[in-house]
């Protein structure tokens, strides 16, 4: 957890890229990882160096002896003018130079460029991210989810944040282990994978190993916080840096800020690449992570948008026969899972209940070839002030059969729906995670023909053949209401030749009226 100092002094550091002229929200955060790993990088190579004198031996160095004056350390400490030329001409070209030789940043620094034109704005930035405590392994998480808590813009092809306390109860409905290898085809920014790796970690730590903290908040009360060290994932610890966190994006932004978000959870290698997953590309790149590979999916893949489907892998389209994203990333989600694999997808209400033959296809394809195990209906808020979209969250297991299905109805999230999103009382999401791990399918056969029950409850069971009688459609409503009306999920194409010859109708009578004056 991050003070009300330590986010007045981001909130600083944020105003004076704005005062810089730099307003674009990403690029300010891309400059800021930027500077924040040019100090990582120094303050690794300062913890080698130590080890070195106590232990002897050698390391891998990432400066050389004539590249002593570019190190964090040093170039700080240069009048504003020099530091601003050092950092510019040296400092980013060693980022290039240094991720060819293999390391983390080896996709995304190689087109790194330095937007900070002006020496004052270089000088100030420097100055604060120095005093942010990089070298904390227990802050320095919250303090880059605090930084991009600054995102309040949506992206395009439908980008957005998705909001934290969702990606939480998603990852405890899943509840990932030790031994998983988890993936997000459309990773962002990398919420969901450094969330499960938070969840990990207090999975994983044992009574001894959880220290207690107080700090200040930003309304001046003290208050206490566990920190978890994740003494029980020792022995895996290899596997949770290199092999557990996967994330693809075809926005090398939001990826150079991804790998960042992980390295400063704590995650060191995590594998993070440039591609869209959806191209058959992603395939001819990766032939052993592209099918049955991952444990765990947890995403939030984009809502809008359309593929040449030229460039989509043919083995998603023998799936579904699409050129909409939101329904070829369900199918490459489950084409990704190896069998037994568990998925969280966040999808838009229509693919719940869109009449289209890939719609249906689709639908048809979760139910009949996985266990679709839970249907979660989202507030239409919840994604504000980004979207009003309304949506819902995709439970599956690969592979395994589908006899009846949950669904939950969540009405509050813990915030106002409105754009503003204020905290509130009412939150589902605490009850939501408890009776999704609870779930009884014994419970489910005195359910399953009695509506007045589903009317009354925020869950329930609905059996496969129920819902393959209503052609596969997920709309909680669908199952909860007698009063449920078909037309309000019409297809618009048909709603739009009723109103055409609604309009003929009119015009007709006009014409009669007309003639009979």
């Amino acid at each position: 957890m991050i003070t009300g100092k330590l986010k007045s002094d981001i909130d600083k550091l944020w105003e004076e890229f704005w005062t810089g002229g730099i307003a674009n929200p990403l690029t300010v955060i891309e400059q800021i990882t930027f500077l924040m790993y040019a100090r990582l990088l120094d303050l690794h190579e300062q913890r080698d160096e130590k080890r070195q004198k106590l232990r002897g031996g050698e390391f891998k160095r990432r400066f050389s002896d004539d590249q002593q004056h570019i190190r964090w350390h040093r170039f700080i400490h240069q009048d504003k003018d020099s530091m601003l030329k050092v950092v510019r001409d040296e400092v980013f070209p060693h980022f290039k130079s240094t991720s060819g030789e293999g390391s983390l940043f080896a996709e995304f620094m190689k087109d790194a460029q330095c937007m900070i034109q002006k020496p004052t704005l270089m000088e100030s930035a420097v100055e604060m991210i120095n005093k942010l405590p990089l070298e904390d392994s227990d802050t320095k998480g919250d303090l880059y989810e605090y930084l991009l808590s600054k995102l309040t813009t949506a992206g395009i092809n439908g980008q957005f944040r998705t909001p934290r306390h969702i990606i939480r109860a998603m990852i405890e409905m899943l509840d990932p282990t030790h031994e998983d290898r988890i993936i997000d085809p459309s990773c962002g920014t990398a919420g969901f994978l450094t969330v499960a790796y938070e969840y990990l970690m207090e999975k994983y730590t044992s009574p001894e190993g959880i220290h207690t903290e107080t700090v200040v908040n930003e309304k001046g009360e003290e208050q206490k916080v566990n920190i978890f060290s994740g003494d029980l994932l020792v022995e895996h610890r290899d596997h949770v840096n290199t092999d557990m966190f996967h994330g693809f994006d075809f926005d090398t932004t939001m990826l150079r800020i991804a790998a960042m978000n992980l390295v400063m959870h704590g995650v060191t290698e995590p594998d993070i690449h440039y591609q869209d997953t959806l191209s058959g590309s992603f395939t001819e790149r990766f032939p052993t992570q592209s099918k049955d590979s991952y444990t765990i999916c947890a995403a939030n893949p984009p809502f809008k948008g359309s593929l040449d489907e030229e460039d989509v892998d043919p083995a998603i389209l023998r799936m579904v026969k699409t050129k909409k994203t939101e329904l070829l990333f369900v199918a490459q989600i489950l084409r990704l899972l190896k069998n037994g694999g568990k998925a969280a997808i966040i999808v838009p209400d229509g693919v719940l209940f869109g009449s289209s033959n890939a719609h249906q296809q689709l639908r048809k394809h979760i139910v009949e070839n996985n266990e679709l195990q839970g249907v979660v209906s989202l507030p239409s808020g919840v994604f504000k002030p980004y979207a009003g979209v309304s949506t819902a969250v995709l439970f599956i297991t690969k592979g395994s059969q589908t006899d009846h299905v949950w669904f939950y109805d969540l009405q509050a999230d813990g915030f106002s729906l409105d754009d503003k999103r204020t905290p509130i009382k009412d939150n589902d999401l605490p009850d939501l995670v408890a009776k999704f791990k609870a779930r009884d399918k014994s419970e489910a056969d005195s359910e399953l023909n009695d509506r007045v029950v589903r009317d009354n409850k925020k869950y329930f069971w609905v059996s496969k053949k129920e819902i393959a009688e209503q052609k596969y459609d997920l709309t909680v409503n669908r199952y909860k209401k007698d009063d449920y009306k078909e037309e309000i999920f019409e297809d618009p194409k048909v709603i739009l030749n009723s109103l055409v010859k609604l309009e003929k109708e009119i015009l007709a009578d006009l014409q009669d009226l007309e003639a009979m004056l």
